[in-house]
């Protein structure tokens, strides 16, 4: 009797096999790479047992001058010689990813190259190398690591980045895994992957896990050199990301660079070279590591001992911290919840280790904040689950609705903006609207898609343009153009926009060669707050010029056809109006256009009033009353 192999849907039909699929944490400081063992997540470590692997890359050359050959150390031993040979021992590099030449402002010992409105590469000894190129090989040693320890090849991962991350930086991450060999399953938000490996544990056992109840939970991700807070729901299986906020260079690295700027303080001596400034960031991170658990550190810098205490550190660090908690408020009013709806608070990156940074955001959120599982690896331990789910071995876990973190449109006549997906709107995410041609016989329409939250183009940053051809030429406002804008899982952005009537369409995949700043992040959003009204006046006065503009150009047009129909002085009052009203669109006074506009009217109506009849007549000339009957 032949047996029948049975697999479950969606599983392989190999009995037994698990497929090999890793979650990887790529961090500013370290990285991980995780994977589910016997239904559980776990750290995959090195041949030492390390889990953590310094995300630290060194570039050199060995062998004699007539026979170089290039050798790249990643990780511990890239680590050891940052401070005697820094311009090549390439740390943080995240920072560097799809960002230009010009958003870099904070300070490093690198020699960079490119022109000021693209990604960077940096001078090593062996040539250039870019940001991209040095995650890859970051990225590639967390592959060896899986496959060494799985005992076979991976079919893909789920990396992890920034909530903030623009789609600039996305796409960059996705480029160094591909240059690393990695399939990528999904991109997912670091505090997403946190709340899947820290969130769905920590459900009231009491509840029903599909009740209509929800439950609110708050990431507070501080690591290395990003900052993250998010505000997800958990109901009825449905893990949704309600607001998120933060910077992308807001981190540890800072906190060692107060460090830093203190002991120059103290000594009175400014360190230049590379080398002295790798050493003094070295010193920094091991006072601030000893301080988390002792009240004061005694550090040599310049050949003087300095005592650095728990107060003064704490000091030092207050303004950043304050700085996090002022997003988490934002992220809050975002999400239209308030500090007594949430209902748990998760920890997440090396630097929530700090017992200030734990004391102020539970000052703030009123309960103690879940810090049970390892801070530095919940995110890889959450990514792992995910690619778990995403390749078929385990039970379908919460469904994921993540969130893009600032509005995305394009421009309209007037210099507007119109919005056709809001900040905060979940992903992936597919949002239509038809527009119209502005003259008659347009034949081709600018599609510009812009990113910010302000009302008009100057004010927000320019992700692309591409042109729609072919348009049939008909009077202004006939044509029908449907834009679409597509976000996919991964936070990348297609738009494409198609005539209606003969089906012609043009596309374009947002791919921009450098990121979004985190100033420039940051600025968007309070500038969108600050001005939230002169931005209302600035559109309202920008509309009615439109809308003035457009029916100028129908009257001067109806007058070249049927002027006949006026008499001498009618025809100057109309011109003498038209005037006035193009005098005052050249001003920003809304009340004065308003009033041109009714001054107008009261003789443009009644021309109107004529052609009306006009068109009447002839349309009824030749009929007799019968016709009708």
């Amino acid at each position: 009797m032949a047996l029948l192999q049975i697999a479950e849907p969606g599983q392989t039909t190999a009995p037994h096999q698990h497929r090999l699929a890793v979650g990887i944490d790529l961090g500013t400081t370290h990285s991980l790479v995780a994977t589910v063992r016997s239904g559980r997540p776990a750290i995959l470590a090195d041949e030492n047992g390390a889990l953590l692997l310094p995300s630290v890359v060194h570039y050199q050359l060995t062998g004699n001058e007539d026979n170089l050959t290039p050798q790249t150390v990643v990780g511990h031993k890239a680590l050891e010689v940052a401070v005697s040979d820094p311009t090549n021992t390439l740390i943080s590099v995240k920072r560097f990813m799809g960002r230009s030449k010009n958003d870099i402002k904070f300070d490093h010992p690198y020699v960079l190259v490119g022109q000021a409105d693209e990604m960077p590469a940096f001078v090593t000894a062996q040539g250039r190398k870019t940001p991209i190129e040095v995650s890859a090989d970051i990225l590639k040693t967390l592959r060896i690591r899986a496959e060494k320890a799985l005992g076979g090849d991976l079919i893909g991962a789920v990396i992890t980045v920034p909530a903030y991350f623009d789609e600039a930086q996305r796409q960059a991450t996705r480029e160094a895994a591909q240059h690393a060999g990695i399939n990528v399953l999904r991109l997912l938000n670091e505090p997403t992957a946190a709340a899947i490996a820290y969130g769905l544990d920590h459900i009231d056992q009491n509840q029903d896990p599909v009740s209509d109840e929800e439950r609110i939970q708050v990431i507070y991700d501080f690591g290395g050199g990003t900052f993250d807070v998010s505000v997800l729901r958990l109901s009825k299986g449905v893990f949704e990301v309600l607001a998120t906020g933060g910077h992308t260079a807001l981190g540890g690295d800072d906190i060692d660079r107060l460090i830093v700027g203190w002991f120059i303080e103290q000594t009175g001596q400014a360190n230049s070279s590379p080398a002295e400034q790798q050493a003094l960031l070295k010193a920094a991170r091991q006072a601030k590591e000893a301080l988390s658990i002792q009240e004061n550190v005694t550090v040599t810098v310049n050949e003087k001992l300095l005592t650095l205490t728990v107060t003064v550190f704490e000091e030092l660090i207050k303004p950043l911290i304050d700085r996090t908690l002022a997003v988490c408020k934002r992220v809050l009013r975002d999400a239209k919840r308030k500090v007594e709806n949430v209902d748990a608070v998760v920890l997440v990156g090396g630097s929530t280790r700090i017992p200030a940074i734990q004391r102020s955001v539970e000052q703030l959120f009123q309960r103690t904040p879940l810090c049970t599982l390892d801070p530095d690896q919940v995110v890889a331990l959450g990514a792992a689950i995910s690619a778990d789910q995403l390749v078929g071995n385990g039970k379908d876990g919460a469904l994921l609705l993540d969130v893009t973190p600032l509005s995305l449109g394009l421009e309209t006549m007037g210099g507007l903006v119109e919005r056709l997906i809001p900040r905060n709107s979940p992903i992936p995410i597919v949002r239509q609207q038809e527009f119209t041609t502005y003259k008659d016989g347009q034949t081709a329409m600018l599609i510009h898609v812009l990113q910010g939250e302000r009302e008009t183009v100057e004010h927000n940053r320019s992700l692309g343009r591409f042109e729609l051809r072919g348009i049939p030429p008909m009077m202004a406002g006939a044509a029908r153009i449907m834009v679409s804008f597509q976000i996919d899982a991964d936070g990348l952005l297609s738009v494409s926009a198609r005539e209606t009537t003969t089906g012609i369409q043009s596309d374009i995949v947002i791919k921009p060669s450098y990121g979004l700043s985190h100033i420039d992040a940051e600025r968007f959003l309070t500038e969108s707050f600050k001005n939230a009204q002169e931005d209302k006046d600035l559109r309202n006065l920008l509309e009615a010029k439109v809308e003035v503009e457009r029916e100028l150009m129908a009257l001067e047009q109806a007058i070249i056809q049927d002027q006949d129909l006026l008499t001498a002085e009618e025809l100057d009052s109309l011109h003498v109006s038209i005037a006035f009203l193009k005098d005052a669109l050249n001003t920003d006074q809304l009340a004065n256009i308003q009033a041109c506009t009714n001054q107008l009217k009261v003789h443009s109506d009644a021309f109107a009033a004529m052609r009306m009849n006009r068109s009447v007549s002839k349309a009824l000339k030749g009929t007799s009353l019968t016709d009708w009957r």
